[in-house]
């Protein structure tokens, strides 16, 4: 478990990168921050669709493999971006680590469910995605500071070190795991029509649309509502990123308990975050509440919807997290082309207001229509 959470950690971070060192990034391979800022955007697409594909096109390989693979390619992608010189080199080392993130993410939760008993799988998927949260707090904050006294270079080649570090933990952890049933391009479709999935991904796809309208605009609202400056702006997200880890290894627990009870609390939370932000005079102080709050309930999203997913579909479970990565990645590109819009029209307050609500719609429809697994209904 452990080497797995440091494969997350390492294919996070690297994908964070590029939000803290766009501008030296852009300096030094002669083009504007704007097209660099595409970095993140290819990442995005290739892990949709190696998500999307990878119990497919890997469905005669050992997992093991499959895992160590991944996490070669991530190595490659760091090494090569840190040596490349032109922004062609650089977006096509992107894509391979969009591969290596996509693939990864996919199967986490399906090799938690072979590693560990089933009682255990909610703890022990929260604890690889656990992964994420610590990304969250140290890509920032270290690679910045990296890529100021080294240059941006060091801080991608320090990166493929971790990576390196990761593969050798890996090789040693990973047992072999042989494919349990073919899972050919029809076998995604054949999880779409599985009793009760497509409307679980209508509402895991509607809970990220609303919180990535929210999050791409956490300065802005940061800075109207609780009037803070750059430095106190640091320590809120900061906090945030500490919360959304602990928001994470209490979801494992919780799931354990009741997955509805998870599914829907964690939206309905940051709903009433989000109303909370941009209608009480809450205060510095409340505004800081409130943005723990908002980070603790989304750190156990991700969690939460790849136990419900992989349990859901226990015989499909690579190709139900494949449609997860897909519905993650729609949900980030669609809730931030909905936060920019709704912003453009009627400012922070606006955003918060819309994302506020169709996160609390999101709670209820998944608290009513959404199909749980049988060994949670059995519970």
């Amino acid at each position: 478990m452990l080497s797995l959470t440091l494969g997350v950690f390492g294919l996070l971070t690297a994908e964070y990168l590029p939000a803290t060192l766009l501008t030296p990034m852009a300096a030094d391979t002669g083009v504007s921050e704007a097209v660099v800022g595409q970095a993140v955007a290819v990442t995005a697409v290739a892990a949709m669709l190696s998500g999307l594909l990878t119990a497919s096109l890997t469905r005669a390989v050992d997992r093991r493999f499959v895992l160590l693979g991944f996490t070669v390619l991530m190595i490659i992608s760091n090494l090569m971006v840190a040596t490349t010189s032109n922004i062609v080199g650089l977006l096509a080392m992107r894509l391979l680590l969009g591969v290596a993130l996509g693939g990864f993410w996919s199967m986490a939760a399906a090799i938690a469910m072979r590693l560990v008993p089933a009682a255990l799988v909610p703890r022990a998927v929260s604890i690889i995605f656990s992964g994420i949260a610590v990304a969250t707090i140290v890509a920032v904050p270290v690679g910045s500071y990296l890529g100021e006294v080294a240059g941006w270079r060091v801080t991608f080649l320090t990166t493929a070190a971790v990576g390196v570090v990761t593969l050798v933990f890996q090789w040693f952890a990973i047992p072999s795991m042989a494919p349990l049933s073919p899972a050919g391009l029809g076998a995604l479709w054949s999880v779409l029509r599985h009793p009760g999935f497509a409307i679980g991904i209508v509402g895991m796809l509607l809970v990220h649309v609303g919180h990535y309208a929210l999050f791409t605009y956490i300065r802005p609202a940061l800075e109207t509502f609780a009037k803070v400056d750059v430095h106190m702006l640091a320590v809120l997200l900061f906090s945030f990123g500490v919360a959304n880890f602990a928001g994470t290894l209490l979801a494992g627990r919780l799931l354990e308990r009741s997955m509805r009870l998870t599914l829907a609390l964690m939206p309905a939370l940051l709903g009433i975050a989000a109303l909370g932000l941009a209608l009480l005079p809450a205060g510095q102080a409340g505004c800081i509440a409130l943005v723990v709050l908002w980070g603790t309930a989304f750190g156990g999203i991700s969690v939460a919807w790849s136990n419900w997913a992989t349990r859901t579909v226990p015989h499909r479970a690579e190709s139900a997290g494949g449609i997860v990565v897909v519905g993650v990645q729609s949900g980030i590109a669609a809730g931030a082309a909905a936060g920019g819009a709704l912003f453009g029209s009627g400012g922070v307050i606006t955003v918060f207001v819309v994302s506020g609500i169709v996160l609390i719609f999101s709670a209820l429809l998944i608290a009513m229509c959404v199909k749980m697994p049988q060994l949670d209904a059995q519970r």
